[in-house]
């Protein structure tokens, strides 16, 4: 799979949702890597491909009579934003983290892709969608300077996306826990 740019369609309804991803890989040569249903009835797809491949097949969802949550494009994606969908890192004791809370999964991926692109933290956590009403949040770890950095960075691409930043210098181990789901 080619992980040089991804695109992203969150749909106000699920049978919008199929429509537009059928629609979206046949308008390009894309992978699909993701279409699935979000809480509060909607439907989010991820493609990857080259650049122009993932913008025609953006830009056919956009293009249709429906009306969308959101739509990007996102090239040169981090490495590790994918390595973070779905899945708990480690968070080393001693890190500062940072939790941003976004209205929705698309702007939510964006702005994690953002942030670590500008600092050097780790993306410990990235929750789309299920089960939280059809947003999304994110949780990067590092140094405070470098977490702080990477969550003014990410309040500034979410714009009116954003519901909620906070940084924890010193997180209580059991808070670690509970984030990393690793709980007892």
């Amino acid at each position: 799979m080619n992980l040089d740019t991804l695109g992203l369609v969150e749909s106000r309804t699920i049978a919008v949702g199929i429509f537009l991803a059928d629609k979206m890989v046949k308008a390009a040569d894309v992978t699909l890597v993701k279409a699935s249903t979000i809480c509060a009835g909607r439907y989010f797809i991820q493609i990857s491909g080259d650049r122009s491949a993932v913008e025609t097949a953006v830009a056919s969802a956009e293009d249709s009579d429906y009306s969308l949550v959101g739509s990007f494009v996102i090239s040169n994606v981090h490495p590790d934003l994918l390595l973070g969908v779905g899945r708990c890192r480690e968070i080393a004791e001693g890190d500062a983290i940072g939790v941003v809370e976004c209205k929705t999964v698309s702007a939510g991926v964006i702005a994690a892709d953002q942030a670590l692109k500008k600092a050097s933290v780790q993306l410990a956590r990235l929750v789309v969608g299920q089960g939280i009403s059809g947003k999304s949040y994110f949780i990067l770890n590092g140094e405070i300077a470098e977490v702080e950095e990477a969550v003014a960075a990410a309040r500034q691409v979410l714009d009116r996306y954003l519901l909620e930043t906070v940084v924890l210098p010193a997180p209580d181990a059991t808070i670690i826990e509970a984030l990393t789901n690793r709980a007892r």
